[in-house]
This record gives structure tokens, C-alpha cells and sequence, in this order.
């Protein structure tokens, strides 16, 4: 029971030290570049602060989307450095801001859209990953599909985060599946890439954690 309690209470950080263990591991044994190692490490802690939904993670995740720029730049995934460097990094610390306005002890108020909202956010999206796909296509890109949802995923959420949206818990499940579907993509080009293959499995359980965290805050919110 005791150590049931403790498992518990400790998860996050017992997953955390595991996965900095394979990542060292992992990039050890295939010699990868020291810089790409970086910004992983600082995710670690990103991850975990972002399970309970903790305002504090968009701040340090701000930082950390810099130095993810320049690694996806080096991969050759454009779109994604795109989106790392004028959407995550600039709606993170914004996002930090307006969260710190409305403070709900560590995380914020939630809102939620409209159903009509839904689904102009669907055809949006859509529209949007069908003309990013053919660019990619025009540029020679290498992971034209996957490369676009990461894009387009990632930018809704970063701006449903900023506003506080529940809805970005939910668009954070999918991602982090296109996440690891990237990860295993690039593998086969750079097996050094298989620290990223972990810690995109680390990013998967922590975003589900915190998308349980968002709906918990959310009723209780809403019970007030």
C-alpha cells in the first residue's frame, strides 16, 4: 500500500529521471550532436510541469522553443522550426502572461468554445494542412504529412493555450502522437535521433496526465 502511495506521488519525477537515463543512453551510443541533447533535458521538466496543467511550463517551454528552432532547422524540418520559433516560443511567454493574470492556484480560469467555434476550427485546420502540404511538396520536403499536422497542431494549440482554451488539452493528445510518428520518421535518416523517439514517449504521457489535470481544474472551476 505504502509503496503504492509513494508511486503515486512520485511518478512524474520517477518518469523523469527514467527517461534522462535512456536519453543519455541513447545519445551516448549513437554519438549525437551534444546540442541536440539540450533542449530534451529542459523538455523534461516542461513535461512534468505541464502534466498538472502548471502555468510555470509555458515560461521556461518559452525559452526552451529557441533552441528547438535551430535543432528542427539542422533536421531539415521547416515547417516545424517555423512553428517552434513564431508560435511556440512567442504564444508561450505571452501565454505565461495573460495564465498569470488569471491565476487558479498553479495553473488558470479555463474557458471553453463554442460548438460553432469547433468547427470553424476544424475547416480552418483542414484548409490550412492542405495548402501547407502542397508547399512542402514544392520544396522537396522529405516529411510532407507529418510535418504539416506538427505545424498546424502545434500553432492551434499554442493559441488556444494562450487564451486558456480546455480545448488545447485535447489537440495536445493527437500531437503528441504525430510527435512520435515524426520522431520515428527522422530516426531512419539519423538513428542519433533516438533520443527524441523517447523523450516524444515521455511528451505523450505527460500530455495525457495533463489533459486529465485540465478537466479536473475545469469541473472544479465550474462547481465555484
Amino acid at each position: 500500500m505504502k509503496v503504492a502511495l509513494f508511486l503515486k506521488k512520485y511518478f512524474g519525477i520517477i518518469l523523469l529521471a527514467i527517461t534522462a537515463v535512456l536519453i543519455t543512453v541513447s545519445a551516448v551510443a549513437y554519438k549525437q550532436n551534444p546540442f541536440f541533447a539540450i533542449p530534451i533535458y529542459v523538455s523534461l521538466f516542461v513535461g512534468l510541469l505541464q502534466s498538472g496543467a502548471n502555468r510555470y511550463s509555458m515560461l521556461i517551454g518559452g525559452f526552451n522553443s529557441i533552441l528547438y528552432t535551430v535543432v528542427y532547422l539542422m533536421l531539415g524540418l521547416y515547417a516545424t522550426a517555423a512553428q517552434a520559433l513564431f508560435f511556440s516560443c512567442f504564444f508561450q511567454f505571452a501565454g505565461f502572461i495573460s495564465w498569470n493574470r488569471r491565476k487558479y492556484g498553479t495553473s488558470t480560469v479555463f474557458r471553453r468554445l463554442s460548438n460553432r467555434m469547433r468547427a470553424v476550427l476544424a475547416l480552418a485546420l483542414t484548409a490550412g494542412f492542405l495548402v501547407l502540404c502542397a508547399v512542402l511538396n514544392m520544396v522537396g520536403s522529405s516529411y510532407t504529412v507529418l510535418d504539416s499536422l506538427s505545424f498546424f497542431l502545434g500553432s492551434t494549440i499554442s493559441v488556444l493555450t494562450l487564451f486558456a482554451y480546455v480545448e488545447y488539452s485535447w489537440l495536445m493528445l493527437p500531437s503528441g502522437i504525430i510527435s512520435i510518428m515524426l520522431n520515428l520518421q527522422t530516426l531512419q535518416a539519423s538513428p542519433g535521433q533516438l533520443s527524441y523517439v523517447i523523450f516524444s514517449i515521455y511528451s505523450m504521457i505527460c500530455v495525457t496526465m495533463g489533459f486529465f489535470s485540465v478537466r479536473s481544474l475545469w469541473k472544479q472551476q465550474n462547481q465555484e
